[in-house]
């Protein structure tokens, strides 16, 4: 089964500020590399990826998309596309943004709520930047946590012709056992038809020691009976899934999670997902 990253982070601290790091111990010194990455997945079976905007300072975040558009048109890079941040609660901009984004291999915007103020993604001109980016052909990105999960619904509600992919299946807190809250909130998310999701993220919820596949099973089995495989897509996350149990290993363990479909859904969930929702392959990339 091969795999396209959906959810790849890079780090080149002499470039961009990366404030958030300086509190997660497994990140918060040294670069993450393209060709760290690479060397990392080197017989993995990754296809290809979708560089994920790495929620850099304010002052960077375009200039984040504007360097990995150079590393994208670096031969064998293996960059499909990138997902830029974006900041739909800001007006003023805000259409530019949009207009230079879509030369640079940007496929889809992600803002993260749970940086945020809650209020923030419930207002009406973020609702209208999330619209904005839905007409012009563009996925949206989110990553809230499992208390959210009502406000990801009411976006989704608000914005029915924007296509969104939710991040780390609602982040769960797997480690507390939470289930029951998650999973109800999860169901009623599935329930929009432009909500798509991303197995990704899910060993950095779990206790230490408990990230192997019986612990995660029935979470991701949840997601399963929600979405169905035509409606995930798989991340790595790297390099924040080192605060679980790391690239290589969360690869091997997705495909034991994932060996219960059928060839055809796997290879859906692996690849096939991923390109039709980020329309790989149609994203200009000038210069």
């Amino acid at each position: 089964m091969e795999l396209i990253d959906t959810h790849q982070h890079l780090i080149y601290r002499e470039r961009l500020g990366y404030d958030w790091t300086r509190e997660v111990p497994q990140l918060e010194k040294g670069d993450f590399t393209l060709g760290d990455y690479q060397a990392l997945t080197a017989d993995k079976g990754i296809a290809g990826t979708v560089f994920m905007e790495c929620a850099v300072d304010d002052a960077d975040y375009r200039n984040e998309a504007r360097l990995v558009a150079g590393l994208m048109r670096a031969p064998g890079s293996d960059i499909m596309a990138q997902i830029a941040s974006c900041r739909p609660e800001i007006q003023a901009g805000f259409n530019d943004w949009l207009d230079e984004a879509a030369e640079l291999g940007v496929v889809g915007f992600r803002r993260v709520p749970h940086v945020v103020p809650d209020e923030v993604s419930q207002d009406a001109a973020f609702r209208e930047g999330v619209r904005e980016i839905g007409r012009r052909g563009f996925s949206f990105d989110l990553c809230v946590l499992a208390r959210q999960l009502p406000i990801a619904r009411a976006l989704a509600q608000a914005c029915p012709d924007t296509m969104m992919i939710l991040n780390h299946c609602g982040v769960p807190d797997i480690a507390a056992g939470a289930f029951d809250s998650w999973a109800e909130g999860l169901a009623a998310l599935a329930r929009y038809d432009n909500m798509q999701v991303k197995l990704s993220g899910l060993t950095a919820y779990c206790a230490p020691g408990a990230m192997g596949a019986e612990t995660l099973r029935p979470w991701v089995d949840h997601v399963l009976d929600c979405f169905g495989p035509d409606r995930m897509v798989w991340g790595g996350d790297w390099p924040v899934v080192n605060m679980g149990c790391g690239l290589p290993a969360w690869i091997d363990l997705s495909r034991v999670l994932m060996s219960s479909l059928s060839p055809n859904e796997a290879q859906a969930v692996g690849a096939g997902n991923a390109r039709r929702i980020y329309r790989l392959g149609h994203a200009p990339l000038a210069g």
